[in-house]
C-alpha cells in the first residue's frame, strides 16, 4: 500500500496547471495495438496531421545535461517523510515506511565518482543507454531517467528488471545485497507470474515497481518502432506492436497492478510535460491503457474471411488485388496473400499488387487474414486472372525487325514484320536508339496515325535522305534512322523493350555499310541480338519490302493427343506424341483464361483451383490449335 504524508505548498507551486491539457487523448480510440501505435503519434516528437489536440503537444526533446536542474528542481522528496524532508526522491534509497538510510541533497550531492552507497547519486537510465547505443533522443529522454545513487546505480549495471530469487543473490564487492532500501540483484525467480527468465535481473522495493513498469509500457509505445532493433535486451522483442518480451510482459503487468499510480508518479508525469519536454506519460495518465493494450489472456479467436477478393488491371508482370477487410476480436494484424496456393506476399492495408509474375500467365489468388496472435482466418474467394503479352518476356509472338540496312552516307532503313496472324497497329509501339554505348534509350519515335501492318505484310522505315530500294519505303523518318553501325535500336511496345538490333551499353560496331536480314526461322522478337543465329548478311537490298518466314516446325497430329480423366477432379494427363513446345489453355465459360501453361512433352494440369463447371481446353502447337470441351466435377 502506498503511503502518504502531508505534502508542502511547494509542490503545488512546482505543478502549476499539472493536469492533463484538455484533447490530449482525444485519438487515443481503438485497442489493441492500434491503440498503442495512436499512443505514440501523441507522444512522439512529429506533429501528426491525423491528430487534431487542442493544445499543441509535439515532443520537445531536451539535452542530457539539462536533466541536472530538472532533477534539483523537480525530483525531491515531498511524499514519504513526515512534512517532506526536500532531498532527492532516489527510488533505489527510499525509505517508504521509516527513516531513510541516507539522503542526499539536491545538486551538491550529485556527482560522478562513488565508493560506497550513499556517496552521490547520479542520472539512472532505466533502460540501458547500451540498449539503444546512447543515441538521442532516447539517451536524454526524462520519462526514463530517474535520480539514484551512484553505486546501487552501477549495481543494477544494464540487468534487467524482475523478481529475484532470494537464494541467489548475486555476489557484490562493496555494496550489500539487498541495498539499504532493499533493492536487490540476483537470478530471477523462474515461477509464478515470472516464470519464462532465470538470468540475472534487478528487483526495486515494491513500492516503486509500477513506477518502473509504466516507465517501460512508455518507453515500448514512444520509441516502438525501433524496439526491434534492440532486441537483443533479454525485455525487449523483435516486434513493434508487442514491444516487450513475455517473461517481462507479465512481470510489468503485475507490478503494475500491484502498485498502481502515484501522486509521485502524477507530479512527476506533470513536471515533465510543463516544465521540461512537453510529453506524457500515457500510462500515469490513464492506467487502463495497459490492459487494454497487451491483454495477457491468450487470444485464441481468428479473424473472419476476406470477402470480396477481386484480382484486376494485369500488366506484363503484375496484378492488382482488392478484396474487402476482416474483423478481429483485437486487430486484424495483416493478410497473407497466395498465388497458385502458395503464400507469396503480405500486406496490413486490403489492396496489393502481386509483382513479379510471368507475362501470357494466368494466376489464381487467395487471401487470408491474420491477428497479432498469429490466429488466420480461412482462405477467401478465389479470384484468377492473366498477366498481358506487351513482349517483356522477350518470347511471344509479335511483330520483329526483319531488315537492318546501315550503308554510306543517309542510306539507312527498318523493316518490321507481322506474322502475328493479325493485322497490327503500329499506335502502341515506338523505335528509340543509343548511340555509342551510352546505355541509355532516347526518347521513343512513334509512327504515323493510323500506320498498320497486315499479317504476313513489312512496313519499312527509312532516312529521308535513303535512296536504295526507295521503292519499299513506307515511311520517311530521320530520327528513327540515323543510326550507325554501333548503336543500339529497339523496337518498344507501351514503352516495353520488344526487340534489339545492337547491344545497349556497347559500342562495338556490329554492322556497318552491312545488310541484315533476319532468318527465316525466327518467329518472334527477342531482346537479346544474336547477329550469329538470328541474322544472315545480304549482298544487297533486293528483300527490302518483303520477308519469308519458314518454320521448320514437325507439326504433331493434335487429332491424336489425349486428355484425361474427361471429367476430371484435381488431376488432368496431357499425352502428346511429339516433343514440341506445346500451349496448353483452359477458359471459362465467359471466355477468360484460367489457366496458361506450356510443355514440351506428356505432362499433367492442377485444376484443384477450378470450380465445378464446362470449360474450354485449347491446345496450340505452332500454327495448329484444336479446342476440346473439358468437364470439372
Amino acid at each position: 500500500m502506498k503511503h502518504f504524508y502531508t505534502i508542502l505548498i511547494t509542490l503545488f507551486t512546482l505543478t502549476v496547471s499539472a493536469q492533463i491539457p484538455a484533447g490530449y487523448y482525444d485519438y487515443a480510440t481503438g485497442t489493441g495495438y492500434t491503440l498503442k501505435t495512436q499512443l505514440n503519434k501523441i507522444i512522439n516528437d512529429i506533429d501528426d496531421p491525423e491528430i487534431s489536440n487542442t493544445v499543441e503537444e509535439e515532443h520537445n526533446p531536451q539535452s542530457y545535461n539539462a536533466l541536472d536542474n530538472f532533477n534539483s528542481t523537480y525530483e525531491r522528496d515531498y511524499y514519504y517523510e513526515t512534512n517532506g524532508d526536500n532531498t532527492i526522491l532516489d527510488m533505489y534509497s527510499e525509505n517508504p515506511t521509516g527513516s531513510d538510510p541516507y539522503t542526499f541533497t539536491p545538486g551538491s550531492d550529485e556527482c560522478g565518482n562513488y565508493n560506497s552507497e550513499g556517496d552521490c547519486y547520479n542520472k539512472e537510465h532505466v533502460i540501458p543507454q547500451s540498449v539503444f547505443s546512447s543515441q538521442a533522443p532516447m539517451y536524454s529522454d526524462a520519462h526514463h531517467l530517474i535520480p539514484a545513487d551512484g553505486r546501487v546505480n552501477g549495481f543494477r549495471g544494464n540487468f534487467p528488471f524482475g523478481r529475484v530469487n532470494d537464494s541467489q543473490l548475486a555476489n557484490q564487492s562493496g555494496i550489500t545485497n539487498p541495498t539499504q532500501n532493499g533493492s536487490k540483484l540476483g537470478n530471477n525467480l523462474n515461477s509464478g507470474y515470472s516464470a519464462g527468465y532465470s538470468n540475472t535481473v534487478f528487483e526495486p522495493i515494491d513500492e516503486f515497481k509500477g513506477d518502473i513498469a509504466r516507465i517501460y509500457f512508455y518507453f515500448v509505445t514512444r520509441y516502438e518502432d525501433q524496439v526491434p532493433g534492440w532486441s537483443s535486451y533479454p525485455m525487449f522483442v523483435n516486434d513493434p506492436n508487442k514491444g516487450l518480451a513475455d517473461p517481462f510482459l507479465n512481470i510489468l503487468i503485475t507490478w503494475h497492478q500491484m502498485d498502481p499510480v502515484s501522486q509521485k508518479e502524477i507530479d512527476r508525469n506533470n513536471n515533465i510535460f510543463y516544465n521540461h519536454q512537453n510529453n506524457r506519460n500515457p500510462f500515469v495518465d490513464h492506467p487502463e491503457y495497459v490492459a487494454l493494450i497487451w491483454d495477457t489472456t491468450p487470444d485464441t479467436e481468428a479473424p473472419t474471411d476476406p470477402t470480396n477478393l477481386v484480382a484486376s488491371n494485369p500488366t506484363d508482370n503484375s496484378i492488382d488485388l482488392t478484396w474487402t477487410a476482416s474483423t478481429d476480436n483485437i486487430a486484424v494484424a495483416s493478410y497473407d496473400i497466395y498465388v497458385d496456393g502458395t503464400n507469396t506476399f503480405n500486406t496490413t492495408g486490403t489492396s496489393f499488387t502481386a509483382t513479379g509474375l510471368t507475362a501470357d500467365t494466368n494466376y489464381c489468388f487467395t487471401v487470408k487474414a491474420k491477428d497479432a496472435s498469429g490466429n488466420e482466418s480461412d482462405f477467401s474467394n478465389q479470384d484468377c486472372e492473366t498477366t498481358t503479352n506487351n513482349g517483356s518476356s522477350g518470347g511471344d509472338i509479335d511483330i520483329f525487325f526483319s531488315e537492318y540496312l546501315e550503308g554510306s552516307g543517309s542510306n539507312k532503313a527498318l523493316e518490321i514484320a507481322n506474322f502475328t496472324g493479325s493485322a497490327v497497329s503500329l499506335s502502341v509501339y515506338t523505335i528509340k536508339l543509343s548511340a555509342n554505348g551510352s546505355g541509355v534509350w532516347t526518347s521513343g519515335f512513334p509512327f504515323p496515325n493510323g500506320a498498320t501492318i497486315t499479317n504476313g505484310d513489312v512496313y519499312v522505315v527509312a532516312n529521308g535522305g535513303a535512296n536504295d530500294c526507295s521503292a519499299e519505303y513506307d515511311y520517311l523518318n530521320n530520327d528513327m534512322t540515323s543510326f550507325n553501325g554501333n548503336d543500339a535500336i529497339g523496337l518498344f511496345k507501351n514503352d516495353v523493350l520488344l526487340d534489339i538490333i545492337g547491344e545497349l551499353g556497347n559500342s562495338a560496331v556490329y554492322a556497318e555499310n552491312t545488310i541484315l536480314v533476319r532468318k527465316p526461322t525466327v518467329d518472334r522478337p527477342t531482346t537479346t541480338f544474336d547477329i550469329v543465329n538470328e541474322w544472315d548478311i545480304a549482298a544487297n537490298c533486293d528483300d527490302l519490302g518483303e520477308h519469308t518466314q519458314t518454320l521448320s516446325l514437325d507439326e504433331v497430329d493434335l487429332n491424336a493427343f489425349k486428355v484425361y480423366p474427361n471429367p476430371v477432379n484435381n488431376i488432368l494427363h496431357i499425352d502428346l506424341n511429339s516433343s514440341k513446345e506445346t500451349q496448353i489453355e483452359v477458359y471459362n465459360v465467359l471466355g477468360k483464361r484460367v489457366i496458361s501453361k506450356t510443355i514440351h512433352n506428356s505432362s499433367t494440369l492442377n485444376t484443384e483451383q477450378l470450380t465445378d463447371g464446362i470449360y474450354i481446353l485449347r491446345v496450340t502447337q505452332g500454327n495448329s490449335t484444336i479446342s476440346k470441351k473439358l468437364i470439372k466435377n
